[in-house]
């Protein structure tokens, strides 16, 4: 029986890279995507070779800050593929860069309900469809980025507020996975730009995932020795 794999988070180069690999693995996987409600932020176009994954591409709704609607998507998840065998995180928020005086209230309200709150409703209910069926591996993927800014150019407060928020929940499971029933990975990386070498590595160590990988957090970056 193929895998069942459920794929995460916001449109981006990372997650269109992670499901061009997943692509290649399976012929078909369910996706769903935290709806783009961020004023004045572009959504890229997929290239060639991820449009080519849209093929076998199972796109399900979710609205992150309902905890009813995560619980939805994971039995929707259920259903089209039969199981769910890995459940991929991908968190790679949008850069929104203004001043602190001029951040829009309602894109805070967006930051905490969809980036911060809906990653912890989601893996819930993952957890308890892997808990009670004492198997499934949940994987957490995130670069490791800053505010930056500096000079003329306002610092982006929204973006590494999630990703600090997932990196701590990245963590806190990790620490968790040895007493859980399922696999608990981990994936950061550090070179923005490289998603699809970056999104090689995340398959390959899923490909290869075993009780021994349980709660490592696997580095990607220029001192990885991954090919």
């Amino acid at each position: 029986m193929t895998r069942g794999i459920l794929i995460a988070g916001n449109e981006s180069a990372l997650s269109r890279a992670i499901e061009a690999e997943v692509a290649k693995r399976v012929e078909r996987f369910a996706v769903t995507l935290i709806p783009p409600r961020f004023a004045a932020v572009s959504v890229p176009q997929r290239d060639i070779e991820e449009a080519q994954s849209e093929k076998a591409r199972l796109s399900l709704d979710w609205n992150p800050g309902s905890p009813i609607s995560a619980r939805t998507l994971v039995l929707a998840a259920e259903n089209r593929l039969e199981r769910i065998d890995e459940a991929i995180l991908v968190c790679s928020p949008p850069s929104i860069r203004r001043p602190a005086s001029q951040l829009p209230l309602a894109d805070v309200e967006i930051l905490i309900n969809d980036h911060i709150k809906g990653w912890f409703f989601l893996v819930k209910e993952l957890a308890a469809v892997f808990t009670n069926r004492k198997s499934g591996t949940l994987a957490l993927v995130y670069y490791d980025i800053g505010s930056g800014g500096g000079g003329d150019d306002a610092a982006d407060l929204l973006g590494p507020s999630s990703a600090a928020s997932f990196r701590a929940l990245t963590r806190g499971l990790l620490a968790a996975a040895p007493n859980e029933p399922y696999i608990t990975a981990g994936f950061s990386g550090s070179n923005a730009g490289d998603e699809k070498g970056f999104a090689a590595f995340v398959l390959k160590c899923l490909d290869d995932s075993n009780t021994r990988s349980n709660g490592k957090l696997n580095k990607y970056g220029k001192f990885s020795f991954f090919k």
